[in-house]
């Protein structure tokens, strides 16, 4: 099952090397983690989720628009460590994430879908980098998605 952990963000950026490579203003920094035997289709079920999400204020202050509305932007981190299991032991487990050379497309194919349902700016990670993000949190709203659990 594809995981993001979506946060509500005013402005994210994401350094390797010292070096800015992704950054947005006002939207979503999703941090993405890819497990074994997910599918385009975990893809697709959850970009079309977030982008519709209604999580930002409207004018009576209520979360009522999507990300789209606002015009918003996307920052999309991977993260393997979201697939690990920690029931055993003290050192999480992550076998169930998917292997960089099936992970890395469909993280790709995840923001390509993003655009294809409407989010005009997304930016992104370096796959498999040592990253290091920061943000300001707004809200602070964070939710937690799950491809499986969409319909």
């Amino acid at each position: 099952m594809m995981k993001a952990v979506i946060q509500r963000v005013r402005n994210a950026e994401v350094q390797v090397d010292g070096s800015t490579v992704g950054s947005i203003s006002e939207g979503f920094l999703i941090l993405l983690g890819v497990e074994q035997g997910d599918t385009e289709k975990d893809a697709e079920k959850l970009s079309a989720k977030i982008a519709v999400l209604r999580v930002f204020s409207d004018e009576n202050d209520k979360m009522n628009l999507s990300v789209k509305e606002i015009d918003g932007e996307i920052l999309v981190v991977s993260q393997f460590t979201l697939c690990a299991k920690c029931r055993k032991g003290r050192r999480p487990d992550f076998t169930s994430a998917a292997r960089p050379e099936t992970a890395e497309p469909l993280y790709e194919y995840f923001c390509d879908c993003l655009k294809t349902n409407g989010v005009r700016h997304i930016e992104k990670g370096i796959f498999g980098a040592d990253m290091k993000v920061s943000l300001l949190n707004d809200g602070p709203v964070t939710i937690l998605l799950d491809s499986h659990e969409l319909a």
